[in-house]
């Protein structure tokens, strides 16, 4: 018998393009109308991003319930029960900015917390809050002092997490062993910073901003002063600056009014008992100059800066729209596009506000090929002076807009985001409907009220200049292009 499979291949052809045949008629009729109509959840669908404009932004209504403790300290909540945990944020004015003549003892008296409590050493108190599910955070910077826990509200954990972090804000040890490990861990850093150009022009910066101001000494300290630190200075430090007066407490979680009242008082009683420090002097404004620091390297940092705001100025809405257009957005900023895309002359060139409790310095950052530092510096210079003088358009405002509100809702995105929020509006005594406040000053602004807010509060001839790179022969900038002819040559330098 003879087996033929060239025929039976040829049926299954045959098959197989007979039903190719069904499906295709099928998928050619004309559809149905729905049975039923869309669910709401299909009919909201964009079926265009013309209609982003339109649409109403989704964010997180906060219902901010504040008072003070018999300590006096300030507490802001907000209650949540969606997931079953709480984060607990305090905030001292306890940063590098209280250092009183010894430079880095608010950074050590942070960093040294959680090293030590009676009967228990670092690696003891680390295992304890991870043993509970907890998370135990701290950091210090120029205004403030942070310290946080993260815990799940189940009592049986939240009590002994507490009990512990309790502990840690009111009864550290400082240990001498612990002392010297993060002095030896802070030398080292500041060591290293002597190879970071950046970070020799910041330091630079704050100095001839601020002069004798307490904003003007380095937050982390000297290689001197952090050497002569002692355990004595650091106990007078956590006395004198983590005293519940000086406190403001976040609360956000799973948790009543009630609750919430008890583990304030709780947390402000475990503080030092005392009042808050005196606020800051006002910063005098210096004279403008350029300051050079030499350093080998194939690009210069170039930093400009003035005085600015404190945190809840009257312009702080028209400053951040402005700022955004100027250079705070990124990619579409003026300074992004003269200096960047149409000239090829930076990776990237940022401006920004830092709103703080005395005025805060308005900053400009940006690396250029050391031959091209002058040309860049006046081609910055002139930027702002234009923008200041023309103000921005009407399409430069909308967009803006558009990127401001649309990124609000990430500012309270998580619990953890909105104990920070009502951190900084205790700390820095603004109104609880500061947020949404805010946003409304936003958007409701016009072309002249940002042009008036920025030509007000900057002075394009006023700017203290630091710039680190070496000293080399100038070359002059290329003209603007859709296409600049040279990009940067190397990688941002750190």
């Amino acid at each position: 018998m003879i087996n033929r499979p060239g025929a039976r291949y040829g049926l299954l052809g045959l098959l197989v393009i007979v039903l190719l045949g069904i499906v295709a008629f099928f998928m050619s009729r004309p559809a149905q109308a729905p049975a039923t109509p869309p669910t709401l959840e299909e009919s909201t669908k964009l079926q265009s991003l013309t209609e982003v404009e339109s649409k109403p932004l989704s964010r997180r209504t906060l219902d901010i319930q504040s008072w003070q403790t018999k300590g006096g300290a300030r507490v802001l909540f907000v209650e949540a029960h969606e997931l079953p945990m709480f984060d607990l944020r305090l905030t001292f004015a306890a940063g590098s900015s209280q250092d009183d003549g010894h430079p880095g003892v608010a950074l050590m008296t942070n960093a040294m917390l959680n090293e030590g409590i009676p009967g228990k050493d670092v690696t003891a108190i680390a295992e304890g809050f991870e043993g509970l599910g907890a998370a135990f955070g701290n950091g210090s910077y120029r205004d403030m002092a942070v310290v946080s826990l993260r815990s799940l509200s189940d009592e049986t954990l939240s009590e002994p997490s507490l009990a512990l972090f309790d502990q840690v804000i009111g009864q550290p040890t400082f240990p001498e062993d612990s002392l010297q490990r993060i002095k030896n861990q802070i030398l080292a850093s500041l060591e290293q910073q002597k190879q970071d150009p950046g970070k020799l022009a910041n330091n630079a910066l704050f100095q001839h901003l601020y002069g004798e101001h307490p904003y003007g000494h380095p937050s982390d300290g000297t290689p001197e002063s952090i050497a002569a630190l002692t355990v004595d200075q650091l106990r007078a430090f956590h006395t004198r600056a983590y005293s519940a007066g000086n406190a403001v407490i976040a609360l956000v979680g799973d948790m009543t009014r009630a609750q919430a009242e008890a583990m304030a008082e709780r947390v402000s009683g475990a503080l030092p008992q005392g009042p808050a420090l005196a606020s800051l002097p006002e910063p005098q404004s210096p004279e403008a100059a350029v300051h050079h620091i030499e350093y080998p390297s194939a690009q210069t940092h170039l930093l400009f800066a003035q005085l600015g705001i404190e945190r809840g100025d009257p312009d702080q809405a028209a400053l951040t729209l402005g700022n955004q257009i100027l250079g705070g957005g990124g990619f579409g900023a003026r300074l992004m596009e003269e200096v960047r895309e149409k000239r090829g002359l930076t990776y990237g060139v940022y401006s920004g506000f830092s709103g703080m409790a005395a005025r805060g310095p308005f900053t400009i950052s940006l690396q250029t090929r050391a031959e091209q530092s002058q040309g860049t510096l006046d081609l910055v210079r002139d930027i702002v002076r234009t923008f200041l003088a023309d103000g921005p358009t009407q399409k430069e405002v909308d967009d803006a807009k558009r990127q401001l509100v649309g990124s609000f809702p990430l500012s309270t995105a998580s619990n953890a985001d909105i104990a920070a929020q009502l951190g900084s509006i205790g700390f820095y005594d603004l109104p609880l409907d500061y947020l949404e406040d805010f946003m409304n000053q936003v958007q409701a602004l016009t072309v002249e009220q940002v042009k008036s807010a920025m030509s007000q509060h900057l002075d394009p001839d006023n700017f203290v200049v630091v710039t680190a790179g070496p000293t080399v022969e100038q070359k002059p900038l290329p003209p603007p292009s859709a296409k600049p002819a040279q990009q940067p040559s190397t990688v941002p330098e750190h």
